[in-house]
């Protein structure tokens, strides 16, 4: 009988103990943060792809219907025309055009203050949707035309801008 006991408490005891592993492994993956896709511009071996700025991006709105559409999203800027009805003027996304919208791409907004590439501040799981957004839509449907500068270091900067 005291072996039986032994082997209940055993059994018990190593069923509690995979248990609290199991928890603890979910809570550590839980916990560990999210690291965001860098962007990084390529080497292009020759073909140039331009450097927007605020200013740049901005004439590629949607407002000139026979134009092309332009937006940006973490810093990368895709020509988004084949999407004239989500994109073009008077289309539900139009706002999103003409700018880099990173964070309202994020959060899935379309208020004017989210309208901006700035993402400090944002949870994981905003970060994460961001991502799954840029890889899975943008990088397959839209052809990359440019990056926007301040993806730019300092030195790559000068360089653009002779300054060097």
């Amino acid at each position: 009988q005291i072996h039986i006991m032994a082997s209940r408490f055993h059994s018990t005891f190593m069923n509690n103990l995979i248990i609290s592993c199991i928890f603890l492994s979910l809570c550590l993956y839980a916990i560990e943060a999210y690291t965001p896709i860098k962007i990084e511009i390529p080497e292009t071996g020759g073909d140039t792809l331009r450097i927007f700025t605020d200013d740049d991006i901005k004439e590629y709105d949607g407002s000139n219907e026979d134009g092309p559409i332009y937006m940006a999203v973490k810093g990368v800027v895709f020509d988004v025309t084949s999407g004239k009805g989500f994109y073009g003027k008077g289309a539900s996304y139009n706002a999103l055009a003409g700018k880099d919208a990173s964070r309202a791409v994020a959060k899935m907004s379309l208020e004017e203050e989210d309208f901006t590439w700035d993402l400090s501040g944002l949870s994981d799981s905003y970060l994460k949707s961001l991502d799954d957004i840029y890889t899975g839509t943008y990088l397959k449907k839209y052809p990359i035309v440019g990056y926007m500068e301040y993806l730019l270091s300092d030195t790559e900067r000068r360089l653009l801008y002779d300054e060097l």
